[in-house]
């Protein structure tokens, strides 16, 4: 698979099989994708929460938020919530701002989920201080954002927004969610460019 493909294929799923089983081994694999991010003075100050069990994960879900745009949905229902979670934290011991750091990392783990046939989502809505009581996270760490992770159990699609067009993801009638994406010539704003254009 091409990197174009797999980036396209990158989308943010929000329902999955639940009773698919993700190993530990494969979490671990996609924390050493983001081991070996690139980090701000490669200070790396990231650390990381994994939960593949169905009880860990019922602990976690009740504290994240799903999907702002769709108004009238709560988020997945049993049978499609994550199979397994990765909770990325800043380890203030460390460093005290992040910056891009997570970013970084996140994408990583979420091109090496595709690769593997998986997907996921970043989940930044997060009842933070809840959460942290829950699973007893010391306050050393800062928790930065959740990643949700499984096997899709839906189709996500790309489109280009129209001129005048919304850039609020939706869902039609089969259940198919859309994405609509600004095109490229709107977002190249100037080129200086020696070579010919085509």
């Amino acid at each position: 698979m091409s990197l174009y493909e797999l980036v396209k294929r990158c989308r943010s799923y929000r329902r999955f099989e639940e009773d698919f089983f993700i190993p530990l081994k494969i979490l671990e694999e996609l924390i050493s994708l983001a081991r070996l991010s690139a980090s701000a003075g490669n200070l790396q100050p990231l650390k990381y929460i994994l939960s593949n069990d169905p009880r860990s994960n019922a602990r976690i879900f009740p504290y994240l938020h799903w999907a702002a745009y769709l108004k009238d949905w709560p988020g997945p229902a049993e049978g499609e919530r994550p199979s397994a979670y990765i909770i990325v934290l800043g380890d203030k011991d460390i460093a005290q701002v992040f910056g891009v750091d997570a970013g970084i990392a996140t994408q990583n783990i979420l091109l090496g989920a595709v690769e593997k046939g998986l997907g996921g989502c970043i989940i930044g809505s997060v009842d933070r201080d809840e959460l942290r009581r829950e699973l007893k996270i010391p306050e050393r760490f800062e928790i930065l954002h959740v990643i949700a992770l499984g096997l899709p159990k839906e189709k996500v699609v790309v489109e280009d927004i129209p001129p005048g067009g919304d850039i609020r993801y939706w869902r039609d009638q089969n259940g198919v969610h859309h994405v609509p994406k600004r095109p490229l010539e709107e977002l190249i704003w100037k080129v200086y460019s020696s070579s010919p254009s085509d």
